[in-house]
């Protein structure tokens, strides 16, 4: 969702704001502005577009400070516009705020505050709060810090936001719920983020505030105290992101280079975890449970997205080896429908970012309720990974581009993982066929290296379809998951209307849509469904339909019937989802580039949802 950077010391503050703004991009946003405090005035500037238009409209503005904050926008309240971007400021235009989240009553409180004789110049939520911290400061007669905790009491939502003031220059007030808000510490100076991509730069230690705290910060002073006034002990810790990893490294998009970096992101997520001699699976981050996971009734999996798919493919996995039912929800509908949660049960939120809102709501939920919550997420210290009783990280590293490629197969690594422990520790796999397993997963990389070989020959195949208007993706068991995955992709980066379905689905209604311009994309590896796969690709056939087909290195049959044929290496069923998903991303990417789309920052999706 939106970016937030903020900058207090002794540099120039614009610079660092700036490229924080740029590294940011990868969130979605549709405006980007920069409020400077130069120990006289408050300077700000703001524009609907792109991070480079507020650069350029900027160009020859006054932009000398040493303490700044900065915003990339995605609009909720009010249509991207100059007017509606941020920074927004207070009715006497003494305070500035940089906010993410949505105030839910700001309705109620604008029209308070209306009564009372304030001016509204956006359609926004945040500027209705930065009027109300304003109100509380001069008809309370309280300091900057008392009104803005204040104020934070009254409102209903999820924030994180970002204050300076005119009469305070060297004074940056930050506050977090439900969004999320790094701090990173300098000597001498306090860099803000709304992750850590625009800190790492400058320094390694960061402090990940926690919902409902405030943090005061002065070049030479943090302060943290929650939202009743007691002083926090903050926790430093050090970033274990690289300045490389948020670089392109030559690659024409960052979206392309993720899914070259598969191959190292599940060997990082594999690393110290599987011992194929031994037929061992470890996993310290629930090892904890594990006697708990032993004696459940279920496991509900909540996710949204990308994530949500990975939890059907985890889903297969569970139940098949560990023998325990195993529910997919999505976490945006789970909440609303009253669930039944009992202590007996799981809950695994599965988020890369691990800050997304409607996951973080189902959590919640199941908290409330007695269930063991455990986490899946990328992001260390997200805060997913702070609220859970337990859960495993996956170590893919940062992921910039919106539409989710290593993520996907970092999840359902751990997914695997998971799988395999529940099994191990349950006797519900036998120790030699555990340890064949282990030995395949590991092999997994090695044919994603080859599976990438493919991409001259996808690249010559996706340019016959620059053109189609919608794409089936058919797939059974657990390449039915791989399916909606393979068709979100290209919907995402190309807004090619896409649809995955199970393949006998087919005649229970799409099979209307077949024509000689429909493209249809099996997943047809040789395997437990394979002749059915086959039965599937000859009713389409029959109607004219073109067949791109992902099928088993070597395979005949299949190469006879499809119009197109991408080859993968062999490898166990269980583990068709990590390698089938390759070619499948490719095609995406290279059809959304011939079409011109911006595949790195699709229009209208964000990388991180922190909204409902």
């Amino acid at each position: 969702m939106c970016g937030i950077v903020g900058y207090i010391g002794e540099k120039e503050a614009w610079p660092i704001i700036i490229k924080g703004l740029r590294r940011l991009e990868y969130r979605g946003y549709d405006s980007a502005g920069i409020a400077i405090n130069n120990g006289i005035n408050i300077n700000i500037y703001k524009k609907a577009g792109k991070v480079a238009d507020l650069e350029n409209f900027t160009e020859n503005a006054d932009r000398k400070g040493n303490i700044g904050i900065g915003h990339t926008r995605w609009a909720t309240h009010g249509i991207p516009s100059d007017l509606n971007s941020h920074p927004h400021t207070s009715g006497d235009g003494n305070l500035v705020i940089v906010h993410n989240g949505i105030i839910e009553n700001y309705a109620t409180l604008k029209e308070e505050l209306k009564r009372r004789g304030h001016f509204f110049k956006s359609d926004t939520d945040t500027e209705v709060l930065i009027h109300l911290i304003e109100d509380i400061k001069n008809q309370g007669k309280v300091d900057l810090k008392e009104a803005v905790r204040i104020a934070l009491k009254e409102v209903i939502g999820a924030y994180a936001i970002v204050i300076m003031s005119k009469e305070d220059p060297n004074l940056l007030i930050a506050a977090r719920k439900g969004s999320p808000l790094v701090v990173g510490v300098g000597k001498g100076e306090y860099f803000i983020g709304s992750d850590a991509s625009p800190i790492v730069e400058y320094t390694k230690n960061v402090i990940y505030l926690n919902d409902n705290e405030i943090a005061y910060l002065q070049p030479n002073e943090l302060l943290i105290k929650n939202i009743d006034n007691v002083v926090q002990s903050p926790y430093i810790q050090e970033l274990e992101m690289q300045l490389e990893m948020l670089e392109r490294g030559g690659f024409e998009h960052f979206m392309l280079k993720e899914i070259y970096e598969q191959p190292r992101a599940i060997r990082d997520c594999m690393r110290g975890r599987i011992n194929t001699e031994k037929g061992e699976v470890q996993l310290g981050g629930i090892k904890d449970y594990i006697q708990k996971l032993n004696n459940i009734d279920r496991i509900i999996i909540v996710a949204c997205g990308t994530s949500w798919h990975a939890a059907l493919v985890g889903e297969y996995l569970i139940e098949e080896f560990a023998r325990i039912p195993v529910e997919v929800e999505y976490a945006s509908e789970f909440r609303y429908r009253n669930p039944i949660i009992t202590e007996r049960d799981v809950v695994v939120a599965i988020s890369q970012s691990g800050e997304t809102a409607d996951t973080m709501a189902a959590l919640e939920l199941a908290k409330e309720r007695g269930a063991t919550i455990l986490g899946i997420c990328n992001v260390v210290g997200s805060s997913i990974a702070r609220i859970t009783h337990a859960g495993v990280y996956t170590h893919a590293g940062p992921e910039i581009g919106v539409a989710s490629t290593k993520a996907f197969t970092a999840q359902v690594t751990v997914l695997t993982l998971v799988a395999f422990y529940l099994a191990q520790n349950k006797g519900t796999i036998k120790k030699s066929r555990l340890i064949e397993l282990l030995a395949a997963l590991e092999e997994i990389p090695i044919l994603i290296e080859q599976s990438l070989q493919t991409d001259e020959k996808i690249k010559i195949i996706a340019s016959n379809f620059v053109e189609a208007k919608n794409c089936l993706f058919l797939g059974r068991g657990s390449a039915f998951p791989v399916a909606l995955e393979g068709a979100l992709k290209l919907k995402e980066i190309s807004y090619i209307h896409a649809e995955g379905y199970p393949a006998a689905e087919m005649k229970h209604g799409p099979i209307a849509l077949i024509d000689e311009n429909m493209p249809v994309v099996f997943i047809a590896t040789q395997h437990s469904s394979y002749e059915k796969v086959i039965s599937n690709i000859q009713e389409v056939k029959a109607r004219k339909g073109i067949v791109i087909a992902i099928v088993t290195q070597g395979d005949q049959t299949v190469r006879e019937m499809a119009d197109y044929v991408i080859e993968i290496p062999q490898t166990e069923e269980a583990l068709v989802p990590l390698v089938a998903t390759i070619p499948l991303q490719l095609l995406a990417y290279h059809i959304a580039v011939m079409r011109g789309c911006n595949v790195d920052q699709p229009r209208n999706l964000a990388k991180s949802v922190t909204v409902e």
